[in-house]
């Protein structure tokens, strides 16, 4: 328990700092509903706000959303295990085989020293992207006349490390830059390139490349998991970005008036971020109901297990479908790519999904029973929290204080909850001392 003690304690922290006069640029002491909210989303990497984050937030705030997505975005189990080991605390042998399990690591010898290694991976991806962004913004083409380095070095790290933690959060100078979050940067492509770059890397989780660089890059040799993530992941980016031309292709407000590679290029920004990112280039107010669906359901899946992304995540949908593929086949047993999956992982996958459709369900009719919103974007903002997405059509900043404690118990079930499920299933079987006949029952 002490590593989730460590990780409530840190987002308790947070709260306590924006509190702080010296936080935001309101008088006095920052509103504690404003203070918590914000400290949630950022510890649980969702980018949701109730305030617009430059002009509220004093650098010494917007430094402490910097902190607690730095941290959250390390995952449940990394980051909360590195706090331990920074703290010099000792990780016990249940909370090392809860580690372990979580990460996907199969020995525990040596754990601390793999943990290390992927904070110092981590950081050094964050530590690249900010140098990309620095060039773009100082270097190569300044951000506006007159910028000072440091203004531009503090906006690349900000938003290097908001991107690749698929945090979403953004504080970018909207009269400058021509618009909030990444929408002033619409046909900038080095920009909507190294984002998106960054957030992928992000979402596939750490065993990934972790894995590709143990093989030197030899697909066959790589790990069930690693194939599955990569192959997901790829035909989901596709889909997007198809469905998303398809259906925003000549509408006004979105990408109607863009050129064709502007088009493009927005549209893959749009399925990306919808991976639980939550940077937008365009205005979700004015998208169709069916870019929307499929935002939706691009959100509710997410990225892979023990990223930074949210969601049930890619390998349990890729699960689901081998095994609803190969079942019709008439396949008594789950195959991919000549491994063949236990039947405990697919009853775990199909027991994550229903539950989280519970939930999300059960969050819906709250948050609709509290805002009094349409049933389709209260959907659409539950799903936003619940897979740490940040995007929004705007109740979120609308929402009563009930309505806002719902989403914040929506952003942490959805963060923790879906890993720690999946955690507690991996436990030590129930000891089953007798068994009973079968029988037959008919489905359908």
């Amino acid at each position: 328990m002490a590593i989730v003690y460590s990780f409530l304690a840190l987002a308790a922290i947070g709260a306590v700092l924006l509190l702080l006069p010296v936080s935001s640029n309101v008088p006095g002491w920052t509103p504690i509903k404003v203070a918590a909210f914000t400290a949630v989303s950022a510890i649980t990497v969702t980018g949701l706000v109730v305030v617009d984050t430059v002009p509220y937030w004093t650098p010494f705030g917007q430094a402490v959303i910097f902190g607690l997505i730095l941290v959250g975005g390390l995952g449940f189990l990394t980051g909360a295990a590195f706090l331990l080991i920074l703290l010099g605390q000792r990780i016990g042998l249940q909370n090392m085989l809860v580690v372990r399990e979580g990460i996907g690591v199969r020995q525990l010898g040596g754990l601390n020293a793999w943990v290390r290694r992927v904070v110092l991976i981590a950081l050094a991806i964050q530590a690249i992207g900010t140098a990309v962004l620095f060039v773009k913004f100082y270097v190569w083409q300044q951000l506006w006349d007159g910028i000072s380095w440091g203004s531009a070095l503090w906006l690349a790290a900000f938003h290097a490390v908001s991107a690749f933690n698929n945090a979403g959060f953004d504080i970018m100078p909207t009269a400058r830059v021509g618009g909030a979050s990444l929408i002033g940067f619409r046909s900038d492509y080095a920009v909507l390139g190294t984002v998106s770059i960054l957030v992928i890397l992000g979402g596939i989780s750490y065993a990934v490349p972790y894995d590709m660089i143990r093989t030197r890059m030899r697909a066959p040799r790589f790990r069930l998991e690693t194939k599955l993530v990569l192959v997901t992941t790829g035909i989901l980016l596709l889909a997007g970005l198809v469905s998303f031309i398809g259906f925003e292709y000549a509408r006004p407000g979105t990408i109607g008036d863009m050129s064709v590679l502007q088009k493009v290029a927005n549209a893959w920004i749009h399925t990306v971020m919808t991976r639980t990112a939550g940077f937008n280039s365009i205005d979700y107010s004015q998208t169709s109901n069916l870019t929307n669906l499929t935002a939706s359901l691009l959100m509710f899946i997410g990225g892979a297990s023990t990223s930074t992304a949210g969601g049930i995540k890619v390998t349990t949908v890729a699960v689901l479908n081998l095994a609803l593929w190969q079942t019709l086949r008439g396949r008594r047993h789950i195959r991919a790519f000549k491994r063949e999956l236990a039947d405990d992982v697919v009853r775990r996958a199909l027991v994550v999904v229903l539950i989280t459709i519970g939930i999300v369900a059960l969050f819906v009719f709250a948050m609709a029973a509290a805002e009094g919103a349409s049933l389709y974007r209260v959907l659409f903002e539950v799903l936003s929290a619940f897979s740490t997405v940040g995007l929004s059509t705007g109740i979120t900043a609308e929402a009563s204080e009930i309505g806002r404690l719902i989403l914040m118990a929506c952003m942490f079930i959805g963060k923790f909850g879906p890993l720690t499920l999946g955690l507690w299933m991996i436990g030590p079987p129930a000891i089953e001392r007798y068994r009973y006949l079968e029988e037959e029952v008919r489905i359908g």
